[in-house]
């Protein structure tokens, strides 16, 4: 079964906040680790971004992030890891990725959220378009 990982525009805080607070009741975790990707105003050539708008191939981007979500429980003593990535415009100021690694203590989630947050930027076919104030235009390159 593959989990839902595409939101339309920006993350909402509320949705992180409910993230959270649905795992009050798993008592076996011990540590949480977020990792919140945000749009910067990044400036090109004096031109200041004001919004990214960002695509995917979803079905090879889901499988890429099944592939991930393998590979971290693999190596990581994981008890729960979730991925949410923004798809359509987000302003900047907007959350665009959200990570969410639980385990039992905390050297795993840090490690872990480091790892796939790198997977992610390397290995998903997720394409951002960086729009100027001046509404051209150029495709982000991910570092």
């Amino acid at each position: 079964m593959s989990k839902k990982v595409f939101i339309e525009g920006a993350i909402s805080p509320e949705f992180i906040a409910d993230s959270i607070a649905k795992h009050q009741g798993k008592h076996s975790i011990g540590a949480h680790n977020i990792f919140l990707g945000q749009v910067r105003a990044d400036v090109h050539e004096e031109n200041v971004v004001k919004a990214i708008e960002y695509t995917a191939y979803e079905e090879m981007a889901n499988n890429a992030l099944a592939v991930i979500r393998e590979r971290a429980f693999a190596e990581f003593d994981l008890v729960c890891m979730h991925i949410y990535h923004s798809l359509g415009v987000v302003k900047t100021g907007g959350i665009c990725l959200f990570v969410f690694v639980s385990a039992g203590h905390r050297t795993q989630v840090y490690e872990a959220t480091a790892a796939i947050v790198n997977w992610i930027k390397t290995e998903v076919p997720i394409f951002g378009k960086e729009i100027f104030e001046n509404e051209d235009f150029i495709w982000k390159q991910n570092k």
